[in-house]
């Protein structure tokens, strides 16, 4: 018998910039054309119904006014469609159309659009470059920093996926203005979250400013946007494929994911997170860790961001507290929560350890009290 060692050590830079602005598709066409996609002359724009006449038409059409390859790759907009069976399409119609391993993507929409996206970029002809155009509130809070990509399957969210970071992405102010009054809001929940669990201040600011932020005002937006990256970062690179503080951004989702499947997806992400946020704070006040007037406070301000704070009566609850096991922190067949430390924390229960073990009593008396 005989060992050969494959010697495989590497040091890989995966830095990339955030844009923040307005009006920013002309920014990346200009990027392009300089140095962002290198000697890359054929681009696979991936979006949904939705964007694709907002926003992924114009870029597509600057691309080829410059004599470059590109296509559109269009899927159904919402959550229903981020699947497996999504991901093969797009990638059979790149296959069919000739794209190979000398391409780039560019991923125009939401938090579907860019885990789907990024995900096919990490895969296809094993690993092709990406970039983000970040088109709503939520994609700008939640999928600018990290480098998650996944895809969701009937059991639970967020399960297949992998770590994948982009070249650039951008965000641009501009597009919340054509969003939705309930995707706009439903946005807003992560940004809460970063603040309930990083930033008091930023709490405050979201207190005081809500109507600015939902009626555009541009040094509101800016900020919120500014501040979502910077928390979201001093995460990340401390712990980018989530061995332990990484855990802290799932505040709120353990019971949030949960609700968002069995709602069957009438929930939008930022709504079924909302409620998990109000879960966890009062999981939180049950553990000691928040007084009643804060976890009111908080509450008040999902209200405040025209967001749900109650489980809706058509979800069982026993069924729901059976989903709660497939949440990603589950170890050993134990309910693992990230618990909120007053407003602006979290707890720490050991050495890079976040999360905590609750009985599944405990997590049904929650659910059942909303």
């Amino acid at each position: 018998m005989s060992i050969f060692n494959v010697e495989l050590k590497k040091v890989v830079d995966d830095s990339y910039d955030i844009e923040v602005g307005y009006n920013l598709s002309d920014k990346l066409v200009e990027d392009i054309e300089t140095a962002l996609a290198g000697k890359i002359k054929k681009f696979a724009i991936i979006t949904d119904s939705v964007v694709k006449d907002l926003y992924a038409e114009k870029i597509y059409n600057s691309l080829i006014m410059r004599g470059y390859k590109a296509d559109l790759f269009v899927f159904p907009e919402g959550e229903k469609s981020k699947t497996r069976q999504t991901k093969a399409m797009i990638e059979d119609m790149m296959l069919d159309k000739g794209y190979r391993r000398d391409c780039m993507v560019i991923a125009v929409g939401g938090g579907v659009v860019t885990d789907i996206s990024g995900f096919i970029a990490g895969t296809f002809g094993r690993g092709v470059p990406f970039v983000n155009y970040a088109t709503t509130l939520l994609a700008a809070a939640d999928a600018s920093v990290g480098g998650k990509t996944a895809i969701d399957t009937p059991l639970a969210t967020n399960l297949i996926g992998i770590f994948n970071q982009p070249k650039k992405v951008y965000i641009d102010i501009e597009c919340w203005k054509t969003l939705p009054p309930r995707q706009l809001y439903s946005g807003m929940a992560e940004t809460i979250k970063h603040a309930a669990l990083a930033d008091a201040e930023m709490f405050d600011f979201l207190f005081e400013n809500m109507d600015k932020i939902y009626a555009g005002d541009r040094e509101a937006c800016e900020y919120i946007a500014a501040r979502n990256c910077e928390i979201k970062y001093n995460v990340v690179m401390k712990d980018e494929r989530e061995s332990g503080l990484r855990e802290i951004l799932n505040l709120g989702h353990t019971v949030g994911r949960a609700i968002e499947t069995c709602s069957d997806y009438r929930l939008l992400h930022g709504e079924a997170v909302a409620i998990g946020l109000v879960a966890q704070a009062k999981l939180s006040g049950k553990l000691g860790y928040m007084t009643d007037e804060e976890i009111t406070r908080l509450s008040a301000l999902i209200n405040k961001a025209n967001l749900p704070s109650a489980i809706p009566d058509y979800i069982d609850r026993e069924v729901l507290v059976k989903k709660l096991y497939t949440d990603k922190k589950v170890r050993d067949g134990k309910l693992r929560f990230v618990i909120e430390k007053g407003i602006g924390d979290v707890v720490c229960f050991g050495e890079n350890l976040y999360a905590t073990e609750i009985s599944e009593d405990i997590a049904r008396e929650i659910i059942m009290s909303m």
